[in-house]
């Protein structure tokens, strides 16, 4: 069988393979699974993945003309982001990493220290981030910054999104000191006060990330198998969403993964809110590394009450602790899919909470008034869910409507927002595709949440 398109999706627990026609009829043909061999060699995962979307596809053999690849595994992206001030560069820097889907391990404002360049070396980042200084501004803790993380020696590439006065002598100084690393020169993420300046740092770090993706074993031989693009699973969830945004406006993607939960929102806030969000990026990514319903689901668990689930389902706490020892991630029983339901709930609910901003009541000269604090979601139209569990337990549209409810001091959306499934849960491969063919995701995207159009 000849294919056009093959995705590949190399988590940190599962790697997944899909194929796409393209062209004027453009359609999701199936999947293949298998486990991902992280502590072996990746491409034994890819290459089972690949024999079982054959085995899917009632075929013997498989040829394709193109494949694109997005990545998680080994823990995706690690970055560690430095910038000058926490509230202004550093806060736009610390955005733009986590909309690319970068995992940041470490945060530092201002003048770097003996113990942050300690950590920074002990962390071994994929990609270090250096900001700091709107365009024309403070200029010299930046510089000094990017001379302290050279010094280390470290071959690690260096991105550096600060006051574009800086660019020169950054320069000048890397190709005087026998650099180890890489460096990367990107407009600044924070050019004036007030303004972030997103897109151009995340294609870099969708770029760097490409070129340097040797951090799980056999991964650096991926690339040989892929001839498009390779970019951080996170990223690629955002990518598809912003395609979702110009067609559904204002936009909300919750994605409830193995190892984290990660909520993307784009959206400008109301009117009536707009004073207070001055600096407030229109895209917004949070990730919950502690929120996971497979590698981190005991810490969930923590979470979860006992007896209003015993009484619930109407069994004992002998079996409760028997189904919460025998977890599984996959549930089979009905039992096992009201637990896995049951722990998709609690990271929603705790991910929006810290995702989604709230209404303050605060007391002035004039009396009593009511503010916003944080990001504002009032205007959200549209929500979609991805992720194995919202994607396949059933009613999971549930959760999000019973938050929304259940939240009368949060800046959520009205009643009248519209709920979707990534029902051929394909969001972060059609975000890969989206970068070549941004027609033909959005087209495979309404498919995939059954908007008829």
């Amino acid at each position: 069988m000849k294919l056009d398109l093959l995705v590949a999706e190399i988590g940190s627990t599962t790697t997944i393979v899909n194929a796409f026609k393209m062209g004027k009829d453009v359609q999701f043909l199936g999947r293949g699974v298998s486990n991902t061999t992280v502590d072996v060699d990746v491409r034994n995962g890819l290459k089972n993945a690949i024999s079982d979307l054959v085995k899917n596809l009632q075929t013997s053999d498989l040829e394709y003309k193109e494949m694109f690849a997005s990545s998680s595994a080994a823990g995706g992206l690690k970055m560690t982001v430095s910038g000058l001030v926490y509230e202004m560069t550093v806060r736009a820097a610390k955005e733009a990493a986590l909309n690319a889907g970068a995992n940041i391990h470490f945060i530092s404002a201002g003048d770097l220290e003996e113990d942050d360049l300690e950590r920074i070396s002990d962390i071994k980042p994929n990609i270090i981030l250096i900001a700091g200084g709107t365009d024309y501004g403070e200029k010299n803790v930046g510089f000094n910054n990017f001379k302290k993380i050279e010094s280390l020696k470290l071959t690690v590439p260096i991105v550096y999104a600060g006051n574009i006065e800086n660019h020169y002598r950054i320069l000048k100084y890397y190709e005087s000191c026998n650099p180890t690393g890489t460096l990367k020169l990107v407009e600044n993420v924070y050019p004036r006060v007030d303004y972030l300046n997103i897109n151009p740092l995340r294609k870099v770090i969708y770029e760097t990330f490409e070129e340097h993706i040797v951090h799980a074993k056999g991964m650096k031989h991926i690339k040989a198998m892929v001839n498009g693009s390779i970019m951080p699973t996170p990223g690629s969830v955002m990518e598809a969403t912003m395609r979702l945004n110009e067609f559904l406006g204002n936009i909300l993607t919750i994605d409830v993964g193995g190892a984290t939960t990660d909520v993307h929102s784009i959206t400008l806030p109301s009117d009536e809110y707009k004073k207070y969000s001055e600096g407030e990026a229109k895209e917004k990514r949070t990730v919950e590394g502690d929120l996971g319903v497979f590698i981190n689901h005991k810490n969930v668990m923590s979470y979860l009450d006992k007896d209003a689930f015993i009484a619930k389902h109407n069994i004992s706490i002998d079996i409760l602790e028997t189904l919460l020892d025998d977890y599984k991630y996959i549930p089979e029983t009905s039992l096992e899919k009201a637990l896995v339901y049951e722990l998709t709930r609690i990271c929603v609910y705790k991910a929006l909470d810290r995702h989604i901003g709230d209404l303050k009541r605060v007391f002035t000269t004039n009396g009593h008034k009511v503010i916003p604090d944080g990001r504002d979601l009032t205007q959200i139209q549209s929500v979609v869910l991805t992720g194995g569990a919202l994607v396949n337990l059933k009613n999971t549209e549930e959760i999000i409507k019973d938050y929304f409810k259940k939240s009368h001091q949060k800046l959520v959306p009205k009643e009248t927002v519209k709920i979707y499934k990534d029902y051929d849960y394909v969001m972060a491969s059609l975000g890969v595709m989206s970068l070549k063919y941004p027609e033909d995701s959005l087209t495979l995207l309404k498919k995939s949440l059954r908007i008829v159009v």
